[in-house]
């Protein structure tokens, strides 16, 4: 069936301190010899591993919807993603157990060869929450997996998750507008960019036949500006595609004429070009 739903469990239409630095004199530094210090290297055998766990049926007792349409997603963001040289592994329809032991054998793999880790979910959500087809589990505890804690091989390496699942039961209406040779130490949670299909509290649209609003933009921005732009910038794209190109049409009370923002939240600390 043709439309837009959306990733969430169940459809239900009813009702300053001080800094310690006062006194430091300020760093004079040259921004062009220091240029290379804000990209992150590619100088790797690999541009990296690229994870997909696509999540469609569901387990009757969970009561959660089957997503159609998410099969468009996977292949498309497996297609994209193997062209910027990524070796790309899809995982379907994994419980909570397996995404566990899935994205923990990921962590535990040599990176040192690689130069970045993609990680694409597809499934129902909540705030904080990913689904499986059996149970749910909070995303800190898939993503903490690589921390540079406990994934040594990726410390100082973009990790990058695109998380298509909703985040909430709200609508959006809308409205009407007119590497160094220095040791050093840096924090566990550095590195990562969390890319949200929808912005907090709120639900996340896919189309039965087209896939998501959020992967179809992004595999379309990528495929436009991946060879040219920093990562960001494609993020920035995609937000505004989603947010201008895409409005629900729905038969079900309150769910036609919606809208949709992805949210992008960033602990990256180079910028992330997907060629040399």
């Amino acid at each position: 069936m043709n439309g837009d739903c959306v990733d969430a469990r169940r459809q239900d239409t009813t009702d300053a301190g001080k800094d310690g630095a006062s006194g430091a004199q300020p760093m004079q530094v040259d921004a062009k010899a220091q240029s290379h210090a804000f990209r992150y290297s590619l100088n790797y055998p690999s541009i990296g591993h690229c994870i997909i766990i696509n999540n469609k049926n569901f387990d009757r007792r969970t009561g959660m919807n089957q997503r159609n349409g998410t099969d468009v997603d996977a292949g498309n963001v497996m297609n994209m993603f193997r062209k910027l040289g990524y070796t790309v592994k899809v995982y379907n329809d994994q419980t909570v157990a397996q995404i566990m032991q899935v994205l923990t054998a990921v962590a535990h793999d040599d990176h040192s060869r690689c130069a970045s880790l993609v990680c694409v979910m597809l499934s129902h959500g909540d705030e904080g929450v990913f689904y499986g087809t059996d149970t749910s589990v909070e995303l800190k505890t898939l993503t903490s997996l690589f921390r540079g804690d406990r994934c040594p091989s990726l410390v100082g390496k973009p990790k990058l998750f695109f998380i298509q699942a909703c985040r909430g039961t709200e609508l959006d209406p809308g409205v009407e507008a007119d590497g160094s040779d220095n040791s050093m130490r840096i924090p566990v949670e550095a590195d990562f960019l969390y890319a949200y299909s929808t912005a907090p509290g709120y639900y996340s649209w896919r189309n039965t036949m087209t896939g998501s609003w959020f992967i179809q933009s992004l595999c379309e921005m990528m495929a436009k500006y991946g060879k040219a732009l920093e990562l960001m910038q494609i993020m920035t794209r995609v937000n505004h595609k989603v947010a201008l190109d895409f409005e629900s049409t729905s038969n079900q009370p309150g769910f036609d004429a919606k809208k949709q923002i992805p949210c992008i939240v960033s602990m990256l600390t180079k910028e992330m070009y997907f060629t040399a």
